[in-house]
């Protein structure tokens, strides 16, 4: 053999793995669409009796700017009762001055202040708890100050949980587009995050892996207290994912719908908040694992880096032998554009679903790093325990690798000797 054939078999197996997996992503969207539903489908879902009264409670913390645009879209809306409640959780900018002035206008619309949380509560969650203990909806529905509601929304949502019967519905929210990071590296974060709850699982009757999205959770009441409310989640940094296993634990079905423009979140006002509140994302995605997250970072880069890389490689190479007269070089130029081209499509099809635009495909690579670099330090923050930053407060999280260590430990020492 010589050395052109070993070279090319190299880079034609790397090309060909990528491939494969990308390959492996198109089937598993393709083979989740039925589950993948629209929350406009609630529209035509006729309700018996009365509209039910909808709570809408949102924890808003130095949420300036965004909060009176959320509080208007939600006031705004077609669903004949309704009330909304701003708990603002120890602000220090002007979110209190700009709700009242929407306030003001509407009776509607009640604002919470607080100026404190239990050394035992997360924020979100302690805010979250004051609202719904001041609500009077049958419905509650917690949502964030950063969104923005299609005036349909409510109306859908109700739909989409008393037709199916659902304790809890929850969904995922059009992310804005205005800043750079938002229109690249955003669409690979939400995907790497949707790899690990993929919709197909979340939304099955059998063996379900429960998922709830935070920007928008719609619950019968009942079902709300039967949990005993925020205080069953109150340590939980992604209170979502810990609220949508305890509905299934509790005997109740969970669901997600995509917003497709019917709920507009807008995350991140930087690449440092978007770094910071991403990490913590994948941190309780991923369990707190540190193992579990430095491997999602190595499959990103091998998948989102090493494996188009070698295929664009390929096809140089196979260039390169045709201009050169080596023998098999068609192979190599086939391997590397077929794989290229089931990559660009899936990613292409990605981004045409999230809505995000097209281009930001040729810059995958370099969002792929990104996304890798949040997660590695989501696992340094684990290993050394440092502290993460969270709606105005620090946590100090223990890693499932040490806590496994721990109880180890603990049990080795008081077993009988």
């Amino acid at each position: 053999m010589v050395w052109q054939d070993a070279v090319g078999m190299v880079l034609s197996a790397l090309a060909l793995a990528g491939g494969a997996f990308w390959g492996i992503v198109a089937f598993r969207i393709w083979k989740d669409l039925p589950f993948t539903r629209p929350v406009a489908d609630g529209l035509d879902v006729a309700l018996d009796g009365p509209a039910p009264m909808v709570s809408v409670i949102v924890p808003a913390h130095n949420e300036q700017g965004k909060a009176a645009h959320c509080a208007r879209s939600i006031l705004a809306g077609d669903w004949p009762s309704i009330e909304v409640i701003f708990v603002l959780d120890r602000c220090t900018d002007g979110t209190l001055a700009e709700l009242r002035e929407v306030a003001a206008g509407d009776p509607r619309l009640v604002i919470i202040e607080n100026g404190s949380c239990p050394e035992d509560w997360a924020g979100k969650c302690n805010a979250a708890r004051i609202g719904a203990e001041r609500a009077r909806g049958e419905l509650l529905l917690f949502t964030d100050a950063d969104t923005w509601f299609d005036p349909r929304l409510v109306r859908a949502s109700v739909g989409l949980l008393r037709g199916r019967g659902l304790g809890l519905l929850s969904l995922l929210s059009t992310l804005t587009r205005k800043l750079p990071f938002e229109r690249h590296v955003q669409p690979v974060a939400a995907v790497q995050l949707m790899k690990r709850y993929p919709l197909g699982r979340a939304n099955r009757r059998s063996n379900p892996k429960p998922f709830a999205n935070g920007q928008f959770m719609l619950f019968e009441r009942s079902v709300y207290e039967g949990l005993g409310g925020h205080a069953a989640v109150k340590h939980a940094l992604l209170e979502d994912l810990a609220f949508a296993w305890a509905v299934h634990r509790a005997g109740s079905r969970t669901g997600v719908f995509v917003a497709d423009g019917m709920l507009v979140t807008s995350m991140y006002d930087s690449w440092e908040q978007f770094a910071e509140g991403w990490k913590r994302i994948f941190i309780e995605a991923y369990g707190r694992s540190v193992i579990a997250l430095r491997r999602a970072a190595l499959g990103l880069i091998g998948a989102g880096i090493v494996a188009p890389a070698a295929s664009a490689a390929c096809v140089g190479f196979g260039v390169l032998g045709a201009v050169l007269g080596w023998p098999r070089w068609g192979w190599s130029i086939g391997v590397g554009a077929g794989t290229l081209a089931i990559m660009l499509g899936t990613l292409t099809w990605i981004h045409w679903r999230m809505r995000a635009p097209r281009w930001g495909v040729m810059r995958h690579a370099e969002s792929a790093w990104l996304v890798a670099r949040i997660l590695r330090a989501g696992a340094q923050d684990l290993a050394t325990r440092r502290a993460v930053s969270w709606g105005g407060r620090a946590y100090v999280l223990e890693s499932r690798e040490d806590r496994r260590a721990r109880e180890t430990a603990s049990a080795a020492g008081s077993a009988p000797r």
